[in-house]
């Protein structure tokens, strides 16, 4: 081809001129690349077929490219380009076809099935605008908006929803656009979104899917972090359902290591991955302003709650240095036997009041003390709920199978409890010598709670099983039950008299 033909062909291939908020979703036609170069964004695209190649809507997905430059990547993006192979522009021969990735700063991963992007094309309810009811393109229903929307940006049937989702989005723009002069009028905002979205459970995909939204191309900073605190707050108190959880983790993954954001998606990283196993926040008490600040404030100083023993101790090491256990493990055991558990019968087995629970669970938070409780249940439970929140279980995962595997052999269960890492060697022992308190049997005639059955409820707060095979987790639920019972009633806890 001679240059002028090049030249020519560069010139076909110029994008169009105009408001790029006015342009409908930007697919490349499979034949043509360009670059186009806006005041607010500026993205990237290329791709070149080689003839006789049809192209598929997969791979017109792939060659749209949602590339932010680095001045603007913490404002967040939406999709990831194709990774460059070498060079300034790299190109990729696969099945035949040759794709021309217009070359972007940083190593980029491809976009996944599960990108947000993806998700956005199958469910996105499309809004309009103007006089001609022009269709929002999917870039501009992803990216911050100061306006209000009409509808919800996601496709449902359930009428009711149209109303909450339309007042949600506002809430959610009044609080990412907070002010220092009316910090507690953000809180209060805060709290009515956290309580909307657990309080309906319809709307929790919906109110994630606007929190993407406004933090992507968020102009102003402030807001951009108002808003990702926003969604730490929210996975803090319940999680997106299991259809949209796999493209908000794709979400926040991206901007793991973007700053000034990084710190925020790691939490939200972290609250995702713990919300799927333990749920929304439970009881019939709506959140509480407290709980709120409590999510805000664990964003950088991590609860005493779903973390790793480690964690835990070095969240207490200034204030307990000389502490061999975690505060939080002692404080409860002892609360529950000052207040006679050891001789209140279904102790372990009968629920305290959850919301009690939750109250009690902020207030070992900020380290206040448990003296103001009457009710053997509520420490009791929430015992279990650390023990069972625990990030690495209490056994950790590379000894689950030794221990169902040897549920029946003494000997070898305590060799095994002599190898674990000395930390959980130690809150086990303690938890065993605990128990063993309950298992007595005056004890055990008073509370009905004798060794088989402390071991029914306390192993699945220990052992967690490493398979996602409903049989084989039914088959393992009575070893795990031997395993602990085994141990209350053979190991030696002398060891542990006096240890705190």
């Amino acid at each position: 081809m001679s240059h002028q033909d090049s030249s020519s062909s560069q010139e076909n291939l110029a994008p169009p001129h105009g408001d790029a908020d006015e342009e409908e979703d930007t697919y490349c036609s499979p034949a043509q690349h360009g670059r186009y170069s806006g005041r607010e964004r500026q993205w990237q695209l290329g791709i070149a077929v080689a003839p006789g190649v049809a192209a598929s809507p997969s791979s017109l997905h792939a060659a749209r490219v949602l590339a932010p430059d680095r001045s603007r990547s913490s404002r967040g993006s939406l999709g990831q380009c194709p990774r460059e192979v070498s060079g300034t522009r790299g190109t990729e021969r696969l099945q035949g076809r040759v794709v021309v990735v217009a070359a972007l700063s940083g190593d980029r991963k491809p976009p996944s099935e599960s990108d947000i992007v993806q998700y956005a094309q199958d469910n996105l309810n499309r809004h309009k605008r103007g006089i001609f009811r022009k269709k929002f393109s999917l870039r501009d229903m992803l990216s911050w908006s100061k306006d209000p929307i009409h509808k919800p940006m996601i496709m449902t049937t359930d009428k009711s929803l149209k109303q909450d989702a339309c007042q949600l989005f506002k809430l959610i723009q009044a609080s990412v656009h907070g002010r220092p002069q009316v910090e507690d009028c953000t809180r209060a905002v805060a709290l009515d979104i956290a309580t909307r979205g657990w309080s309906k459970q319809a709307l929790r995909d919906e109110l994630y899917i606007q929190i993407c939204r406004q933090t992507t191309d968020n102009p102003r900073q402030e807001s951009l972090l108002l808003g990702w605190e926003l969604m730490a707050i929210c996975l803090g108190l319940f999680p997106p359902s299991a259809t949209f959880r796999p493209y908000l983790e794709s979400y926040v993954q991206r901007h793991r290591e973007e700053p000034p954001v990084e710190a925020y998606a790691a939490a939200c990283s972290q609250r995702l991955e713990r919300g799927a196993q333990s749920g929304a926040k439970r009881g019939l008490r709506r959140p509480t302003l407290e709980e709120v600040d409590q999510s805000r404030a664990h964003i950088f100083r991590p609860s005493m709650f779903g973390n790793t023993l480690e964690e835990v101790m070095a969240l207490q090491r200034e204030r307990f240095p000389r502490r061999c256990l975690p505060w939080v493990q002692t404080t409860l055991s002892e609360a529950v036997l000052r207040l006679q558990g050891a001789q209140t019968e279904g102790i372990f087995r009968v629920p305290g009041d959850i919301d009690e629970v939750n109250a009690l669970k902020l207030r070992l938070d900020q380290w206040q003390g448990v003296d103001t409780l009457v009710d053997p249940h509520v420490p009791a439970s929430l015992l279990k709920l650390w023990y069972r929140e625990l990030h690495e279980p209490l056994i950790p995962s590379a000894f689950y199978q030794e221990c169902v595997d040897c549920c029946g052999e003494p000997q070898t269960a305590l060799a095994l409890v002599r190898r674990l890492p000395d930390l959980h060697r130690r809150v086990l022992a303690y938890l065993v010598r605990f128990l063993q308190v309950f298992a007595a049997p005056e004890n055990a005639l008073l509370t009905k709670m004798d060794a088989n059955n402390l071991a029914m409820v306390m192993a699945p707060n220990c052992l967690r099983c490493t398979s996602d095979d409903p049989r084989v987790i039914f088959d393992n639920t009575r070893k795990e039950m031997a395993f602990v019972r085994t141990l209350i009633q053979t190991l030696d806890t002398s060891f542990m008299e006096g240890v705190l």
